[in-house]
């Protein structure tokens, strides 16, 4: 299995797998397809704030991941959030998932970063995992507002 960076020639692929992620009831609302292909032009453009992957074997597409950075004031260091983690429903228990943060954590070894996501707690699987490669649950509520522009 092959972890490579997202290209443009990836981006209906992608799509169609951001389309499955996103219509999941863990969503609040659906998100338009004009928005899920910014987020490919922006994981393969010159935007410093996402980066795109692709997991691949023998040529073929088996999930993605979108990872964004930001900085946490609380931990003082850049934050790595795991936006998307999506393995294909034939791909799943292969070990991507455990391959992929084995690769984040090569990537940033030689900075201070914090790792954060977000998961559905009745999603078992995924929760394993995350724990699995060091991930805990954190004690407290996060809360989303969001602005449209003018």
């Amino acid at each position: 299995m092959k972890i490579r960076a997202m290209q443009l020639e990836d981006m209906e692929e992608v799509v169609g797998m951001m389309r499955v992620f996103y219509d999941s009831p863990a969503v609040i609302h659906a998100a338009p397809d004009e928005i899920l292909r910014q987020d490919v032009k922006d994981c393969v453009g010159e935007c410093p704030y996402i980066e795109g992957y692709i997991f691949e074997e023998d040529g073929k597409i088996l999930g993605y991941s979108m990872v964004a950075k930001s900085y946490s004031t609380e931990y003082g260091g850049m934050c790595v959030w795991v936006e998307d983690l999506y393995m294909k429903e034939e791909a799943r228990g292969l070990g991507i998932g455990t391959a992929f943060f084995r690769f984040l954590d090569e990537k940033y070894k030689d900075q201070a970063v914090r790792f954060r996501l977000e998961v559905e707690e009745d999603n078992e699987r995924a929760v394993a995992v995350y724990k699995k490669a060091g991930y805990q649950p954190l004690p407290y509520m996060q809360m989303t507002k969001e602005q449209e522009s003018m």
